[in-house]
């Protein structure tokens, strides 16, 4: 997840700009399960979803000290065609008493967040006909109002019979999203005539109402979410049957960007409340495309995009676009794919090996400020502090910050006074 609004910005201040001899101190730490997907902290409690043997679990600790509270847990069958774990890709959404999570194998819950009770429980890719996407299931939900959005992206009965990872010959069965009542499950309508992607739906405010924006496989989707009518479409997608939508939309008024890393890299789209006109689009040849977000969210700051470029390691960069003309202030050629956190005017960057790094927020120039690399840092039984890959984003509450690396859950004292 990426934060109450869906843009990786953080309202913390008093932020240290010294990271050196242990002033950035682990507060606690734990073992996770198998999973992709980072912890979500809301009114002192931290939610975790992972998978364990076979079952999935959301796990339910004290923020501060990481003491486990309750977990809820449910059977999966789920194995990755391409070698890759077999837990979850996606987060919890806390929704006031109530979290929301959504399995690899398309099971979503609804699970009381006091006790740890479940309220209901539903196999949306059974229910769709979903036919397995490359890396499984890997968006999270959305909630709205009365009702849980979810990407889910089924098939008719026909499509059963394509072999596995043929998706280019899977057709779609017009339940791109869904939209459940939030407190049954039940379903209230379904849009979008697309299959499914790692992106999420978000909610934004344009022309004065509520839409939701979604990257689904095909390209951006955005619609009315109270009742799914005003459908709007704009195609964007790599002609490789293996790409994937997987960064979320960025949302600058009744603007959006969209990126991708496989082929065509990003567009940037005025929405005039009926239709999706192109600002910008990248170029045709990849080395001067101007952002290739693979499946981390690039922030937005003041009109300029800062974020991870690159499908993998060698080609992979840290660098600063302007939003408005697509120009490349600068490029930090680090080789590693990383996520971030916008904090106090600075960006903290997690890279997947664990090297964690404080840069401020400068359209002009990287200046990085400190850095503590918790994939070289040994625990005290000797292992990383962070082991690769470590693709979650960082999450920052009440001054703790929050790291997941490959099978663990780290926390540390980033800002203590605001504990």
């Amino acid at each position: 997840m990426l934060g109450p609004n869906a843009n990786s910005h953080s309202n913390e201040t008093g932020l240290p700009t010294d990271w050196g001899n242990g002033k950035l101190a682990i507060r606690w730490n734990r073992p996770t399960g198998i999973g992709y997907g980072n912890a979500v902290v809301s009114k002192g409690r931290l939610f975790q979803f992972d998978r364990f043997e076979d079952n999935e679990r959301l796990t339910c600790l004290n923020a501060e000290t990481g003491v486990e509270l309750w977990h809820w847990e449910a059977p999966v069958q789920y194995e990755d065609m391409y070698g890759y774990n077999r837990g979850p890709r996606s987060s919890p959404v806390v929704d006031n008493d109530r979290v929301y999570v959504y399995g690899v194998a398309g099971n979503l819950a609804c699970v009381d967040v006091v006790q740890g009770n479940e309220l209901w429980k539903t196999n949306l890719s059974e229910k769709f006909g979903v036919i397995q996407n490359f890396f499984g299931v890997g968006s999270s939900p959305c909630v709205f109002e009365d009702k849980v959005l979810v990407m889910v992206g089924g098939s008719p009965e026909s499509s059963k019979r394509v072999p596995a990872g043929r998706l280019n010959f899977v057709e779609p069965n017009g339940s791109a999203i869904v939209a459940l009542n939030k407190l049954t499950g039940a379903q209230l309508y379904r849009v979008g005539n697309y299959l499914a992607s790692y992106s999420a739906p978000i909610i934004a405010t344009m022309h004065g109402q509520p839409w939701c924006v979604t990257l689904v496989r095909e390209g951006l989707l955005i619609f009315d979410p109270r009742d799914g009518s005003k459908e709007t479409f704009f195609p964007w997608r790599a002609s490789s049957l293996e790409s994937v939508n997987a960064a979320w939309p960025i949302i600058d008024g009744n603007r959006i960007l969209i990126s991708e890393t496989y082929e065509i890299g990003a567009a940037f789209l005025e929405f005039d409340g009926k239709e999706l006109k192109p600002r910008w689009v990248d170029r045709k040849q990849q080395r001067n495309q101007a952002m290739r977000a693979h499946w981390a969210t690039p922030i937005l700051h003041n009109g300029f995009l800062f974020g991870c470029s690159g499908r993998n390691e060698p080609d992979a960069d840290l660098r600063c676009v302007r939003l408005n003309d697509a120009k490349v202030t600068w490029t930090h050629r680090n080789r590693d794919r990383t996520t971030g956190l916008l904090v106090d005017g600075h960006i903290i960057v997690l890279g997947e090996h664990g090297l964690l790094q404080l840069v401020r927020a400068n359209a002009e120039k990287y200046e990085p400020i400190t850095e503590l690399d918790l994939g070289e840092l040994a625990s005290p039984d000797g292992s990383p502090w962070i082991e690769s890959p470590s693709w979650a984003p960082p999450v920052l509450s009440h001054g703790l910050l929050y790291l997941r690396g490959k099978m663990q859950l780290i926390c540390l004292e980033l800002i203590p006074d605001k504990r």
